[in-house]
């Protein structure tokens, strides 16, 4: 996901700073963006560490100056039951998910109060609203960092500060997540309901990034499944019992030599698509339509306003 927003970030000519545990796809991703007419730094490290992401904007307000925007969306995560995962595998998953975006964010905001400006972009879930089995540690991260923005929006607004955070939530991705999460089952594990492919995402997140807008559901699938979870969380509940575990595990069997990356990073020429290319949709109406909203708002109130004409003169 990450390689798609910095491409997308680079369609627009900024200048970024691409941090991550791995150095050669970092490499690989600099090349890319400077391709597209982008200026890059790469900064190597842990968002579990805080020192790793202090030292990180530091390098980048040395080169760019302090930072515009800030994008969150490293995580990690573990495809089993809560009994089959142990406290170690839980907390490493809080650590990326949940304290890592906390750690960027109180990075982010130290460069960002230099000129009282700046947005912060959470790359969350739709499950932050509605969580599934065999994904708690992750589900439980996802809720902590809506709670955790929710509160820190609150006190920017207080202290009647130019900074603004924003969170998107994410439906079910075609990224390469699913061969290199951590896994307690024979069979490799699969997204969960309607793919779509991450330069949707992508679009999403630089479109919020510039035009604020408090929350922002990417797909109607998601904005479905968090709307009816307001109001039947019980059948949420049961339906996912049912439905959940197939739904998340394919027909293939994981290979013996087969990596995680919940403690290190996995080698590998890795990008930004996974193996659901011809599952996944390219397109969202749903998200062209409120990106778009207030232009059809303005030609909704044109066309009613001729149609009230229309009536009036034929009236008289």
């Amino acid at each position: 996901m990450g390689y798609a927003v910095a491409e997308a970030f680079a369609q627009k000519g900024c200048k970024l700073g691409l941090f991550s545990r791995n150095f050669a796809r970092l490499t690989s991703l600099k090349e890319k963006v400077e391709s597209l007419g982008a200026e890059a730094v790469i900064l190597t490290g842990d968002v579990a560490n805080y020192n790793d992401i202090e030292s990180a904007v530091e390098k980048i307000e040395s080169v760019f100056g302090p930072v515009d925007i800030w994008i969150n969306n490293a995580m990690a995560t573990v495809f089993g039951s809560v009994q089959s995962i142990s406290s170690e595998e839980i907390k490493r998953v809080t650590e990326v998910t949940y304290l890592g975006t906390v750690y960027g964010t109180l990075a982010a905001l130290k460069s960002m109060r230099k000129n009282n400006r700046g947005n912060i972009v959470q790359v969350g879930s739709v499950l932050a609203y509605r969580s599934i089995p065999l994904q708690s540690a992750y589900c439980a991260a996802k809720h902590a960092v809506k709670g955790f923005t929710d509160s820190l929006r609150s006190e920017l607004i207080h202290d009647k500060s130019n900074i603004r955070i924003s969170m998107v939530q994410l439906p079910a991705l075609n990224t390469p997540q699913f061969d290199w999460a951590e896994v307690k089952s024979d069979f490799s594990p699969r997204p969960l309901g309607t793919i779509y492919q991450p330069e949707v995402a992508a679009k999403a997140i630089v479109w919020i990034a510039f035009n604020y807008k408090r929350e922002l559901n990417v797909g109607l699938s998601g904005s479905i499944f968090i709307w009816g979870n307001k109001f039947f969380p019980g059948f949420g509940d049961y339906y996912l019992a049912k439905r959940g575990y197939d739904g998340q595990f394919s027909d293939i069997k994981i290979s013996s030599n087969r990596k995680s990356n919940l403690w290190q990073t996995v080698e590998g020429n890795y990008a930004s698509h996974g193996r659901f290319d011809d599952e996944a949709v390219g397109s969202n109406l749903f998200l062209w339509l409120i990106m778009h909203s207030k232009i059809l708002f303005l030609i909704s109130v044109i066309l009613l306003l001729l149609i009230s004409l229309f009536f009036k003169n034929r009236a008289a």
